[in-house]
């Protein structure tokens, strides 16, 4: 979470999916503005994430930028163009209802991640 907000990820969703998939307890989804600053947020997330400890980090799409997928296990990450994110509308089809507040965010998160 801290690495996309340094980065000026917008619309930061938590989906919590420990007790819906088996592939991921955990999904967080943003935008950003453009192809660019979408394949900066990965790479700066996949940093991150290394620095952490995190080892097997996959990521698809940078190339091209319109949705990169970042999996790191326990949680996928999906970067989207704003318009790109609303045609497949993750939220709505894992049954989240809105972007939670920071502090719930993090809770999430690290209750995910235990």
């Amino acid at each position: 979470m801290e690495s996309l907000e340094d980065d000026k990820a917008q619309d930061i969703a938590v989906v919590a999916l420990a007790e819906k998939s088996a592939f991921t307890d955990c999904l967080v989804i943003a935008s950003g503005t453009s192809q660019r600053h979408i394949g900066m947020m990965a790479q700066h997330l996949r940093d991150s994430l290394k620095e952490k400890g995190a080892s097997g980090i996959a990521i698809e799409g940078l190339p091209h930028g319109d949705w990169v997928l970042i999996d790191a296990g326990d949680v996928v990450v999906h970067l989207f163009r704003p318009e790109i994110r609303e045609y497949y509308d993750l939220e709505k089809l894992w049954g989240a209802t809105a972007a939670m507040k920071r502090k719930e965010r993090a809770a999430q998160v690290a209750d995910a991640a235990i």
